[in-house]
């Protein structure tokens, strides 16, 4: 094997969470693709409540996986803000996607009382709401931004992706990533945020759609591909 990366996958792993499965599969598929040792190690929540720096400063990459809400939301938030600002790549998918959202607005703009609905429902600001139309078990096309990070993953500025999901960042404060860092890249046709960017990180993404989902004998998925790809390099420089 010409190179090796550890991956943390931060979530509590429950076998029978579809994606859950799935993950594992995928990178072993890509660990052939690539010529590669790809190593992935189940993070609960709750062993990231306090130190999380400490906790993920071996791994090379981390992916915030499906499967909220989380039994410590705290533990999530803290592993994408140790993604954020220490510049490891990051992937959030589905439950991923709308923590990362959630992170992002509490930490870097301030809005202190953002919060998930599906975790708490009374929440004066729900960032993350419950989606005009549940997207479990649909197929979605996604418009992506031209000039960003993905759509160069792609080669394309359009793509059809699976979800599993209900809940999504809300559009009445879709507002708040007009401006910064965090910015949406794709989006439905209704123009609902689906990707979101940190464009001056080497990796930050994050999908409401499920790109593990894609089967692991298929083609690699090419978020999931870039991810990874990200998190060897970040190993060489190691």
């Amino acid at each position: 094997m010409s190179s090796k990366a550890y991956l943390a996958l931060v979530g509590d792993f429950r076998p029978t969470v579809r994606a859950h499965r799935a993950i594992p599969r995928v990178l072993a598929v890509l660990a052939g693709a690539l010529e590669c040792e790809l190593v992935p190690v189940w993070l609960h929540t709750t062993t990231l409540s306090d130190r999380a720096d400490k906790t993920l400063a071996p791994y090379h990459g981390i992916w915030c996986v499906p499967g909220s809400p989380y039994v410590d939301m705290n533990g999530a938030l803290n592993a994408i803000a140790y993604a954020r600002q220490s510049g490891c790549p990051f992937l959030g998918t589905c439950g991923g996607f709308q923590h990362a959202v959630l992170e992002y607005a509490r930490n870097v703009l301030g809005h202190t009382e953002a919060d998930h609905a599906e975790s708490n429902p009374a929440a004066t600001m729900p960032l993350i709401a419950p989606l005009a139309c549940t997207l479990v078990g649909t197929r979605g096309e996604i418009l992506l931004q031209q000039d960003s990070k993905i759509a160069d993953i792609y080669g394309t500025l359009e793509t059809t992706e699976e979800y599993h999901c209900s809940y999504g960042l809300n559009p009445a404060f879709q507002r708040l990533l007009a401006s910064g860092a965090l910015k949406i890249s794709g989006a439905d046709e209704s123009k609902s945020a689906r990707v979101i960017e940190h464009s001056a990180h080497p990796f930050f993404m994050a999908t409401l759609f499920q790109p593990e989902l894609k089967g692991p004998d298929e083609n690699p998925h090419p978020v999931i591909k870039a991810f990874v790809q990200a998190a060897l390099a970040r190993s060489n420089l190691k």
